[in-house]
């Protein structure tokens, strides 16, 4: 088995070519310079992986990526064109900080399919991606030390943004069903007994970043009733929540709670992550700060990008792209549930999906996972090490596949190359357990 210190240079993840970097440069004189925050902010896993897995030849299982090509392209092209030529002094100009009103009164007809109905425009800000919200709500609401809920596992990139701010990210326990209210409660009784200070819970309910898991319809009110009694805010991403394969997402957690819940939402999954517009719906009593706060990271969001995206909304079929997209998903979803049933040994286990984009493959305890990274890319596929999507250092033996961008005939391939390597890990490790 190849280790990654045995990996070539150029396979290096740039968080360890990173570190080697400092090494050499330790007497730089600027180092006494860093913030402490700074010792917090890390390279992301997954972009270590994206880096490889977009060179040829290998089968990625890795990047969420939305499936783009069904777009109708050429008509984007027309009309982003005729955009600068009609608008050109608007769209390339400075815009408002919320966002454009009419993209914001859009945005409230795409919550209102989601389930959410009678949102303002007036409460809703235009975000850069749904991540550039998370980091608002971290800012605007925790100072070093406070405590930030989330699910375990959780989005990674949503870890890297928390502990930058110099918070402590607390995991509750999933089930099958998403996340376990009575070990909600338990958790917050433990830290509150410590005397922490319990700012939010980030929650990805509807086709959780990595593990595909569904919150239950029952449990989400459950949750906010929770939160609400300890006075924490929930922090809904839900940028997944209209790809449910059946076309009913289930209702938001904020749909009921419009003073307890801020909504995330983003473009990315129903649209393009390359226009790198999302949304937050913040309660109205919270909206002034939460809005100033963007407005001092981003000045912002692109005019140009709203006004593609508000064209697209209005003069294109994006409920029927959506559609057939979901048809797609589900598609490919199955011929990785079918390759994994078919090629994975005994021991291994996953879950099954009801939308979204993963899988989340659990393999046997003792089993690290981040080191089998190296020997898949050498067997020509790439996957992420379950160890990206939880605050903790300790190794983990799970590992998040992506079907959604990815043919179901090389999906069905990739996971055929990806067997072998899993095989050998758990012989080996049940021989050294022997």
């Amino acid at each position: 088995m190849t280790s990654s210190s045995e990996a070539p240079a150029d396979l290096l993840p740039a968080e360890t070519e990173a570190a080697l970097e400092r090494a050499v440069d330790s007497a730089n004189r600027h180092d006494a310079l860093f913030s402490v925050r700074a010792a917090n902010i890390k390279q992301s896993a997954v972009r270590d992986v994206f880096d490889i897995s977009i060179r040829p030849g290998l089968v990625s299982l890795a990047g969420g990526s939305p499936y783009l090509k069904s777009l109708p392209l050429e008509d984007l092209g027309r009309t982003a064109q005729k955009i600068i030529a009609e608008h050109g002094l608007e769209a390339l100009q400075y815009g408002g900080g919320q966002g454009m009103e009419e993209l914001r009164r859009l945005v409230c007809e795409v919550m209102a399919a989601e389930g959410i109905e009678g949102a303002s425009p007036e409460d809703v800000v235009i975000t850069t991606g749904s991540q550039s919200a998370q980091d608002v709500a971290a800012k605007v609401f925790c100072n070093p030390g406070d405590v930030i809920l989330c699910e375990d596992p959780t989005y990674v990139g949503a870890l890297n943004t928390f502990e930058a701010y110099e918070v402590d990210v607390v995991t509750i326990p999933m089930d099958d069903a998403g996340l376990i209210p009575d070990e909600l409660e338990r958790t917050i009784a433990d830290l509150e007994a410590q005397g922490r200070a319990i700012k939010l819970l980030y929650t990805i309910p509807s086709f959780n970043n990595p593990s595909g898991i569904t919150m239950a319809a029952d449990r989400r009110q459950r949750v906010v009733d929770i939160c609400r009694a300890h006075n924490i805010l929930v922090l809904e991403d839900n940028p997944y929540g209209m790809l449910r394969f059946d076309g009913e997402p289930l209702e938001p957690m904020r749909a009921g709670n419009p003073d307890d819940v801020i909504y995330l939402g983003s473009f990315s999954k129903i649209f393009a992550p390359g226009v790198r517009l999302g949304w937050a719906l913040v309660p109205r009593h919270l909206y002034r700060r939460f809005y100033l706060a963007c407005e001092a990271v981003v000045l912002c969001p692109s005019p140009l990008t709203q006004m593609l995206v508000t064209a697209y909304l209005t003069d294109y079929d994006w409920r029927g792209h959506l559609h057939s997209m979901r048809d797609l998903y589900r598609e490919r979803c199955d011929a990785m549930l079918g390759a994994l049933a078919e090629e994975l040994p005994d021991g291994v286990h996953w879950t099954t999906p009801d939308g979204g984009f993963f899988v989340w493959v659990t393999l046997p305890e003792g089993i690290d996972t981040y080191p089998l990274l190296y020997t898949a890319i050498d067997a020509g596929v790439v996957f992420i090490p379950g160890a990206a999507f939880t605050p903790s250092d300790e190794p983990s033996n799970k590992l998040r596949l992506a079907f959604s961008a990815v043919s179901p005939e090389d999906i069905v391939e990739g996971v055929r190359r990806l067997a072998p390597i899993l095989r050998t890990a758990i012989e080996e490790n049940r021989s050294a357990s022997v």
